[in-house]
């Protein structure tokens, strides 16, 4: 597999010009500074995951068109695949943990794409079932963070901000806090926004990234993990093509506990009016609780808005 590259990042970022509007940046007043919040929540699909998904898909062969893609995902790159599947005439079948957000499901199912569930809870291993599902159709595996299609795609996301930076904000972003799974958005950052310190924010428990930039090799999460409400960013761990790239360029990751994350959702939809889900507002939590130095110049991701009702009405209610 060859390695993500700059040139491939603003390759991806041309393609998603000529399709879709940029997403807003917005200002945001967090103890007397100012932060730039790119709503990444506004996508067509309601995540960043239709970037890498575009990129990926739009070159793939004529015979890889053919067979269909193949996805593994809880919702965000389910849907970006499958909104891009059918818009170019692509079978598409994901594999989604039984344990999705429905609101996910539904999404997904209703983009055209058939969902094979497996049993996270029980135990069962993504990637071994989405490999059964390639044996099984010959399909070409999309994965969600570990592609260089994909991590050059979530990075046109830097080459939007970078622009609107220097029109809003007077100058490029010198942070930009991004929320983190496998590690695809945040090493899409840091090909793109070169000059930018990179944060990447992972919910509490599910800190592999943090964890392996601390040991220099890739270290899997914790086998007693906690329940996260951050089901996008419940990722066991990351991959070498993604370390490659982040070991170079973020010295540290950071965590958020639950109740961080639920008072940056209350706070994303007072202030900004967004609708965010849990692990879409991991960054605005960081920066929120301090951890995330704010300095007038310092982006944050809100990477998603793709939240059970039910569940976002209990976070805004403040009855945690």
């Amino acid at each position: 597999m060859r390695s993500p590259t700059s040139e491939g990042v603003f390759e991806a970022a041309a393609k998603i010009a000529a399709l879709l509007p940029q997403t807003p940046l917005l200002p945001l007043e967090i103890d007397g500074v100012t932060v730039w919040c790119k709503a990444e929540c506004l996508q067509p699909i309601g995540a960043f995951k239709i970037r890498g998904a575009w990129h990926r898909l739009t070159d793939l062969s004529e015979g890889e068109r053919a067979a269909g893609v193949v996805g593994v995902s809880s919702g965000n790159h389910a849907q970006g695949v499958a909104w891009a599947a059918r818009r170019l005439g692509v079978r598409a079948t994901i594999v989604m943990p039984n344990d999705a957000p429905q609101v996910k499901l539904d999404a997904t199912r209703a983009l055209g794409a058939e969902v094979v569930l497996y049993d996270r809870p029980g135990g069962e291993d993504r990637d071994e079932a989405a490999a059964r599902v390639i044996a099984k159709t010959g399909g070409t595996l999309v994965h969600a963070f570990a592609d260089p299609w994909i991590i050059e795609g979530q990075g046109s996301t830097g080459i939007e901000l970078a622009a609107q930076m220097e029109a809003q904000a007077g100058g490029k972003a010198t942070r930009i806090v991004a929320p983190c799974g496998g590690g695809g958005l945040s090493a899409g950052l840091a090909l793109a926004c070169p000059d930018a310190e990179i944060v990447p924010v992972e919910p509490e428990g599910w800190d592999d990234v943090g964890r392996s930039l601390a040991a220099g090799e890739i270290v899997a999460v914790g086998a007693d993990a906690p329940p996260t409400a951050c089901d996008a960013l419940q990722t066991p761990a990351t991959r070498p093509i993604n370390f490659a790239v982040l070991k170079e360029r973020c010295p540290q990751a950071l965590w958020v506990s639950p109740a961080e994350v639920r008072a940056a959702q209350r706070l994303a939809f007072s202030r900004l009016r967004l609708v965010v889900e849990p692990g879409g507002a991991a960054a605005l939590a960081a920066v929120l609780a301090g951890k995330a130095a704010a300095d007038g110049r310092t982006a944050v991701i809100l990477s998603g808005g793709n939240t059970d009702p039910a569940a976002f009405a209990k976070v805004l209610s403040g009855n945690d």
